[in-house]
């Protein structure tokens, strides 16, 4: 029998989106047009407020460079053509982050589009990668961005 004073609202108060119990698997991309790499500003969490790679999760049975081509498109609109891996980084979960990631950074360059972003971004720049300047940038940028640089080439 159910219990009168369950209510409705309250029940739903207990309904929250719970974290993966296991690590979760994304990709990103240092994408170089004209010596210069895209970044984008995440317009929600993880990563609200930093600018950082686009990319994202890898989805069951999507190898790593399908995932990655899609996540870019879907963000950005870009097509690109991915050169070679240019480092990781891993996330774990703390006071600002609930969740456990795996981000596998690629280097690639631009083939084509302009960067037209999705709802998950809400800025873009093209900076030269060893100029971040003042930008708020996710934590681990600079050697990603340094090893991509190395791999794209000039």
């Amino acid at each position: 029998m159910r219990n009168p004073t369950l209510t409705a609202s309250w029940r739903s108060d207990l309904v929250t989106i719970a974290p993966p119990a296991h690590p979760q698997l994304a990709t990103s991309a240092a994408i170089f047009r004209d010596g210069k790499v895209l970044l984008v500003r995440r317009a929600r969490s993880p990563g609200k407020g930093f600018y950082s790679l686009p990319g994202g999760r890898v989805e069951f049975g999507e190898s790593l460079a399908v995932a990655l081509a899609r996540e870019v498109m879907e963000e950005t609109g870009l097509t690109i053509d991915i050169v070679g891996l240019s480092g990781f980084r891993e996330v774990l979960p703390n006071d600002k982050v609930t969740g456990h990631y795996l981000i596998m950074s690629f280097a690639a360059r631009w083939v084509a589009g302009e960067p037209r972003l999705n709802d998950e971004l809400d800025d873009f720049q093209w900076v030269a990668p060893d100029d971040l300047g003042a930008l708020k940038t996710t934590d681990g940028l600079g050697p990603i961005l340094a090893m991509a640089e190395d791999l794209v080439g000039p």
